[in-house]
């Protein structure tokens, strides 16, 4: 066997060797000398672990990934044939028990990091160095028939990525039977159905209602003819609210279009957000904020969750859908500033705020801002004539904005760095939070309760009370205060999302496309496998 099995790694078969990057690690596997193998007993039949592996590959859209991309109907097939009374041929056994290897690796890495590198689509996030021992990990879990344990320590580390895991199946089940259980509707009408309204297509919102849970079964059957009243209105309403909508029992197109949404869709958009939550890096018992920028929330926790609860959430307001963009990356919160300067980026400078200041040379004093020479808060502030306009233009000096009741990011900013120099702040246009869809920013993500956020960020520096940090926000000069807890901030995209009050799932719209870019970029990857 050892002989047979040195040969087929050699020269392996191509028919079972999912990726080059898993056949690197084969050598962790199987020792030079004298390769043993790990998923065939003496007899050259299947080990009770290799029936486990077998069985997690064949499972593996349960995670949201792919069985053929791991061969598991092939290496099922070929097992079955080795577990036949018939002593099989060293040469399949050999096959079978690299193969496996090549498949079980390829799968504990994707499983863990997810199939795509987020920067090749977009994504600006900086990864963590991935230091998991594959090889290691998979050896051990083999010989000692410790495999579940083996992958349930590289789980992503989110309780929200088990939360998605659950809801896959309802989904799943839901998107086989639509079209024959309970149709789609047809297009949107022309004018908006609002409570009293009467029209036959109700029929089919009701029944796609109570499919999908925001219409409980008991609900009482339409009256003929249909009207849109009561219970029904009240299900729109949940409906809107899941999905992202202004909860006002109106259906209009956007209601309507979300309400007929291919539930094979939805299946997918849960499928990406756990693809996504494999990128994020393992949390440990560090306080975090985690903002979901399509879902327009920010979440805060002590240290990852046991329930995914989180310790509080508020809604944020981030970049603008077409440009602007609020990125997606991870850092770590240092420092807050109460009653900051706003230095404006040269980007909006020079698109935005230049050509009005050559037009109305008042512009500056009304909106509280001024032309200063250096860096940092001191710097010496220079008069605001055409020839000072010139050199801020040329880049030569630069613009801000004084702190006050006006200053673009209202009265805290919590710093963290990051190449983009984005932050969470606070904002002079509260009343922004009374929409439902918020992408209103230039980047920046301002927070719906800083006062709360603030006091949250200092809750390990008690001289803080939140009457001195509201003072702070109200009084004269600007102040920076370093937090002694360092804070880790996940900024991500999810478009699906399970809220753990209600045990259901939200779905957003994806405001920036980066779920059809990864869905593309998956299927891309699959062509070429």
């Amino acid at each position: 066997m050892a002989a047979a099995l040195g040969k087929w790694l050699a020269h392996p078969d191509a028919h079972f060797d999912p990726s080059a990057r898993a056949r690197d690690l084969l050598p962790g596997l199987y020792p030079a000398a004298a390769p043993a193998p790990l998923w065939v007993d003496a007899a050259l039949h299947p080990t009770s672990t290799a029936r486990e592996a077998l069985a997690i590959l064949t499972d593996a859209a349960a995670e949201g990934l792919d069985p053929a991309d791991y061969r598991a109907a092939e290496l099922s097939a070929l097992g079955a044939r080795l577990a036949q009374g018939a002593p099989p041929a060293v040469s399949e056994a050999a096959a079978f028990d690299a193969s496996m290897s090549l498949s079980m690796l390829r799968y504990l890495r994707q499983f863990h990091r997810g199939r795509v590198d987020p920067r090749e689509i977009g994504f600006l996030i900086s990864l963590p160095p991935d230091e998991h021992d594959y090889a290691a990990l998979l050896g051990e879990a083999a010989r000692t028939g410790r495999l579940k344990e083996a992958i349930e320590s590289i789980t992503p580390p989110l309780v929200q990525y088990r939360a998605l895991r659950s809801m896959l199946p309802r989904y799943r089940a839901l998107a086989l039977i639509e079209g024959t259980a309970f149709p789609r509707l047809g297009d949107p009408p022309r004018k908006s159905i609002r409570p009293g309204d009467g029209t036959e297509a109700l029929h089919i919102v009701r029944t796609r209602l109570m499919a999908l849970g925001d219409l409980p079964p008991e609900a009482p059957p339409l009256a003929d003819p249909p009207v849109y009243e009561g219970a029904l209105v009240e299900g729109v309403k949940r409906f809107q609210a899941r999905h992202g909508y202004e909860s006002d029992g109106v259906l209009g197109r956007a209601t309507w279009t979300a309400l007929n949404t291919p539930l094979r869709w939805r299946v997918r958009q849960i499928e990406l957000a756990m693809e996504r939550m494999r990128w994020l890096p393992h949390l440990g018992e560090r306080a975090f904020v985690a903002v979901n920028v399509p879902m327009f929330r920010l979440f805060g926790w002590d240290k990852v969750p046991e329930t995914g609860a989180p310790d509080f959430d508020m809604g944020v307001i981030v970049g603008k859908a077409l440009n602007t963009r609020t990125p997606v990356f991870m850092s770590e919160m240092k420092y807050l500033t109460f009653r900051p300067y706003w230095n404006v980026p040269r980007s909006i400078l020079q698109k935005e705020i230049l050509p009005i200041l050559r037009r109305e040379p008042g512009y500056l004093e009304r909106q509280e801002m001024e032309i200063v020479d250096g860096q940092g808060d001191d710097a010496r502030v220079v008069d605001p004539g055409p020839a000072n306009v010139e050199l801020l233009a040329k880049g030569r000096l630069r613009l801000r904005q004084r702190p006050g009741p006006r200053n673009s990011l209202g009265q805290v900013m919590f710093m963290f760095p990051n190449d983009d120099n984005v932050y969470l702040h606070s904002t002079p246009a509260p009343e922004l939070f009374g929409r439902a869809r918020r992408d209103f920013s230039h980047g920046c993500i301002r927070v719906e309760d800083p006062v709360g956020l603030a006091a949250w960020a200092l809750k390990d520096q008690p001289d803080w009370t939140r009457g001195k940090i509201i003072a702070a926000m109200q009084g004269k000069p600007s102040r920076r205060v370093t937090l002694t807890r360092p804070i880790r901030v996940v900024i991500y995209y999810v478009t699906a999302a399970v809220i753990p009050a209600e045990n259901a799932v939200h779905f957003a719209d994806d405001i920036y496309g980066h779920d059809i870019l990864l869905d593309k970029a998956l299927r891309a990857r699959k062509k070429a496998s």
